[in-house]
């Protein structure tokens, strides 16, 4: 239980780091070419876009990952306190 707790704990965040950082090296490109980036879709354009938060265009990965790790933090918590069948 420990295991399965400690990978769904850890392994959520690194896939929304992933998939943040991906987002935010396209982000940069295309600041440094003079552009703007248009967050909802997801391209480079030339006039000035609003700023949407990646919860809102995002909320089930987002959501469902914290989700996801606090489970994984439970289930290590669980495993760590309940004594191991002999």
């Amino acid at each position: 239980m420990i295991r399965l707790g400690l990978l769904l704990l850890v392994l959520p965040l690194f896939v929304l780091m992933g998939v943040y950082f991906w987002e935010l090296n396209d982000v940069r490109a295309c600041q440094l070419d003079g552009g703007h980036w248009d967050y909802i879709e997801s391209v480079c354009r030339d006039a000035q876009q609003p700023f949407v938060s990646w919860l809102e265009r995002s909320p089930l990965l987002v959501n469902g990952g914290m989700l996801l790790s606090v489970v994984g933090l439970v289930m290590c918590t669980v495993g760590l306190y309940v004594k191991r069948a002999k």
